[in-house]
């Protein structure tokens, strides 16, 4: 061997030297007779450096890998016999070899045996084991050698080839037959005759029976024999940690549901019995979570959290079982006891200010959430009956109870609801004994008082819980008046924690509405109590209001849905009302003045805002109205159109307009369909003022709420849209002709929002029957907006655009296209539409591969099919004789074109025209 050379393969060695010995090791790679003097270094221990030794096994690694079938039998056999003259050494060696060497021949072992063991060396395992017998050295490298063989035939990290993998399954398959009943003997008389003198070796073993404990027969190993030795490991601190991992790898294994759930219970019954299920707090963390595998409970979230998944499992094993055993009945009440214990806060958490910790305590709450469904899946009667002695035993003593305990029993209840799922929340009728159980434990909550507990968490448990089971109150509304009193005090909206208030406004929201056929007796009352909460929060410094503005949202919803529910006649629910927003409506004007006059920035945003939510306020007010309790029948209109008037002089403001303007839009919106037409009147002005110095948002949420007005009304809003349509437009065409940069993408995209609004306006308008709105404009008008359809439909290469495009213009061919059309639209239809339904899908940017471009492509059907339809065979004969032939489609694709275009099924042409079209583009 080339001395200077292999001087590189020491680390230290300069970067000449080790680029030297790099060149070495692939000549030697390549030499046909290179690996003979390393396997003669080997087996002759000529070479006492470590990093040359490994270089030797590399070299013989790459030859069994890559060139093992060139070799001679002669020259196989030598290979064989160095490998086992090398293992035989060691036993006599002074000193190990380093474990990376050990590793590297062991990689060399088990590619010999992967290539060997089915053809020419059936006595593998024999010869090895006859030369290391129990010497540790030997055993320490016959474990290695195991380890490596297990990574070649089943290490799913590995990607073997479809024959690779052939071999592999038919060499475990050979090994299930001729040997493993004696490795696993060996296995077992290494853990005996070491299990006092050589932990290292005890541990490989261990490993090594967890990895082909998946792929051999259980039987083998899951035997008292092995157990009670696996066990007996397990009080051995250095031991301990492989045995569980070695245990949970033979409750892991893949096998019948049945068989696996009688291996777990026979498991845990021997654990128990040995005492391991009573672990100590000052154990060693790293066992217990490896431990953790098999238990049910622990004190450390972390740990008992490994358990879930093993748990959750278990149970669905069981759900599948007609009857369960006393111990599987055991089993689920020891894992109920473990669920509610584990679900309780521990006193570090902290509550105002949730960090990472609290983050990931919520997280595995709703882990075990998930093992608490899956339990009343298997055993409903015991979930109830738990959780009922759970809340019946807490809530006697809830006073001297502290804050954990309470929590959690009233979470439990909580809980059921989607543990023991019904449709529509009917908890109270159905099933009598679940019923009662539950109703019980309602009435227990509710009476309680626990409602005044001094603990944030048990507070806003109490009042999810009672508006969860809102129904309860419709069997047993005589606890109504207390709950709501705990809604409309210091428990609840008046709470010293901005939390809990935020929590219950929206809460008493849902409360008030679901019950509202119950609530008639308390209206007057609570409208009364919530006045304070209804106040427009003023937009001065230092105040501090009890409930944000988007919780007043909630207060002001639960006020109109009480109003407008009630049993009242209209006249009394209209004085509620205005007495409702009136006050508002005040406030409004009184700010309005002062915004006018405002000269500070911030001042002026600050006053915008709170207008803004006062507007916002009126509109929640009015989602309580529906088509059976409209605000005409509740004698409500003059109220809202009060608001109305109030509310559209912010649109003239000139300043904030982008805060004014969205806010009253939106009130028009609700307008629209609470007052339908008494609405018309104020539409003329408002959008006078909305268009006035338009950005592209402005108009991108203008037109909305023009097409709501168009479909809405249609022709009542005639005069109205043909007043409109041309100032409309213009400010639209005058937005998208303002020069912007080239990469100014934002503009860009507010361009192309915008096209689409107008498009969508148009589209509107045609398919609301109005399309003489359009045709009064005049000539010149009228083809300056049918020209943007079709530039929208060719020109811009974004296919949302393109199909509504298409079915403006299909429509305007339904309408116009016939022979008493207006004057001029047969000639627009041949020189403009027909041409555009060809070039827009022959564009490189129409992509037939995308789903929107073929819904444009599918309404260019449907225009075309319009066309025909209207036209007839003139329709046919020009795109015969002119158009077709323009374009260079040869004769026989014409004919074919038209045929399909005549076909009296639309979609029959629809499929024609992609295939058309893929074969025309290149």
């Amino acid at each position: 061997m080339d001395e200077q050379a292999l001087l590189g393969l020491n680390p230290n060695a300069d970067s000449d030297f080790r680029q030297r010995a790099l060149a070495y090791f692939e000549q030697l790679k390549i030499s046909p007779d290179a690996w003979q003097v390393c396997a003669e270094a080997l087996a002759q221990k000529t070479h006492s450096d470590d990093h040359i030794k490994f270089f030797c096994f590399q070299v013989l690694e790459h030859q069994v890998k890559y060139k093992y079938s060139e070799l001679s039998t002669a020259q196989q056999q030598l290979i064989r016999e160095t490998l086992l003259s090398w293992l035989q050494a060691q036993m006599l060696n002074p000193q190990p070899e380093k474990t990376f060497i050990r590793n590297k021949a062991a990689q060399v072992f088990a590619l010999l045996f992967v290539t060997e063991y089915l053809t020419k060396w059936p006595k593998f395992f024999f010869d090895i084991l006859s030369v290391v017998d129990l010497n540790p050295r030997g055993v320490d490298l016959y474990l290695r050698i195991l380890m490596a063989i297990d990574s070649e035939l089943v290490d799913r990290d590995v990607v073997h080839t479809s024959e690779e993998a052939r071999r592999n399954t038919l060499i475990k398959d050979t090994m299930r037959e001729q040997c493993i009943p004696n490795l696993v003997e060996s296995w077992y008389q290494i853990l005996h005759n070491y299990q006092y003198t050589n932990s290292e070796v005890l541990c490989q073993c261990l490993e090594v029976v967890g990895a082909y404990v998946s792929w051999i027969d259980l039987s083998l190993i899951a035997n008292d024999r092995f157990i009670n030795m696996l066990l007996s490991h397990m009080s051995v601190e250095v031991l301990r940690e492989e045995a569980c991992d070695c245990l949970f790898e033979i409750v892991n294994k893949g096998m019948d549901p049945v068989e696996k759930m009688k291996l777990v219970e026979s498991l845990c019954q021997v654990l128990q019995t040995a005492g391991f299920f009573s672990i100590d707090q000052e154990e060693d963390l790293d066992f217990v979570a490896r431990f953790s595998k098999l238990l049910l409970v622990h004190e450390d979230d972390d740990i008992s959290s490994n358990i879930i998944g093993f748990c959750y499992d278990y149970l669905h094993i069981l759900k599948q079982l007609s009857v369960l055993s006393d111990q599987q009945k055991a089993n689920i009440e020891a894992i109920m006891l473990a669920v509610m214990k584990k679900l309780t806060y521990d006193e570090e958490y902290n509550f105002e200010n949730e960090g990472e910790d609290e983050a990931m305590f919520v997280e595995y709450r709703k882990q075990l959430k998930l093992l608490l469904d899956r339990l009343a899946q298997v055993s409903p009667e015991l979930v109830l009956a738990s959780v009922r002695r759970v809340l019946s035993a807490t809530l006697q003593n809830w006073q001297t109870t502290r804050f954990m305990e309470v929590e959690v029993a009233v979470r439990l209840l909580y809980m059921l609801a989607e543990a023991l799922p019904v449709s529509h929340g009917a908890h109270f009728s159905g099933d009598v004994s679940k019923a009662s159980a539950l109703q019980d434990m309602m009435r227990t909550l509710v009476t309680s008082g626990v409602s005044s507990y001094q603990h944030t968490s048990v507070t806003l448990e109490f009042f999810e819980t009672v508006v969860r089971y809102e129904k309860f109150f419709t069997v047993e509304p005589q606890h109504i008046p207390c709950v709501l009193m705990a809604f409309l005090d210091h428990r609840g909206l008046w709470h010293s924690s901005a939390k809990v208030r935020s929590r219950t406004a929206y809460l008493f929201s849902r409360f008030v509405k679901s019950l509202n056929k119950q609530m008639n007796p308390f209206i007057e009352d609570i409208l009364n109590r919530i006045q304070d909460l209804l106040t427009l929060s003023p937009p001065e410094n230092g105040y501090q209001a009890l409930l944000s503005s988007d919780d007043q949202l909630f207060i002001y919803e639960a006020a109109g849905a009480l109003i407008v529910s009630s049993d009242y006649p209209a006249e009394n629910k209209r004085a509620l009302m205005k007495d409702l927003l009136t006050p508002l409506m005040e406030r409004f004007k009184v700010l309005l003045e002062k915004l006018m006059m405002a000269q500070d920035e911030e001042r002026q945003a600050s006053l915008a805002d709170s207008l803004s939510h006062a507007v916002g306020f009126a509109s929640r007010t009015s989602k309580a109205f529906s088509n059976k309790q409209t605000v005409k029948q509740c004698g409500c209109s003059e109220v809202y159109l009060d608001c109305l008037q109030t509310f559209l002089p912010a649109l003239s403001c000139p300043v904030q307009k982008d805060t004014l303007r969205s806010g009253v839009r939106t009130f028009l919106h609700r307008m629209i369909i609470c007052l339908e037409e008494e609405v018309l009147p104020f539409i003329p002005s408002a959008s006078e003022h909305m268009l006035k110095d338009c950005e592209a948002k402005d108009l991108q949420e203008f037109i909305p709420l023009i097409n709501q007005i168009t479909a809405k009304f249609k022709i009542q809003v005639s005069p109205f849209l043909q007043q409109m349509f041309m100032p409309l437009l213009h400010a639209i065409f005058e937005v998208l002709l303002r020069p912007a940069e080239d990469n100014d993408q934002s503009a860009a995209l507010e361009k192309q929002m915008l096209r689409r609004s107008y498009f969508a306006f148009l589209q509107t308008v045609t398919g609301s029957g109005m399309s003489e709105v359009i045709a009064n404009q005049g000539a010149e008008n009228v083809e300056r907006v049918l020209v943007t359809v079709i530039q929208g439909a060719v020109e811009y290469p974004d296919p949302i655009a393109q199909k509504t495009c298409f079915i403006i213009l299909s429509k305007l061919v339904e309408l116009w296209g016939g022979k008493d059309g207006p004057v001029g639209f047969a000639d627009f239809v041949y020189k403009h539409i027909v041409p555009a339904c060809f070039l827009a899908p022959l564009k490189q940017t129409f992509d037939l591969a995308d789903a929107q471009t073929v819904l444009a492509l599918s309404e260019c059907a449907v225009t075309l099919k319009t066309i025909h339809l209207k036209r007839g065979p003139e329709c046919v004969q020009y795109l015969q004789q002119e158009y077709l032939p323009s374009l260079q489609v040869a004769p026989e694709i014409i004919q074919e074109f038209c045929q399909a275009l005549q076909q009296p099924d639309a979609k029959v042409f629809k499929n024609y025209l992609k295939v058309f079209f893929q074969r025309a583009k290149p």
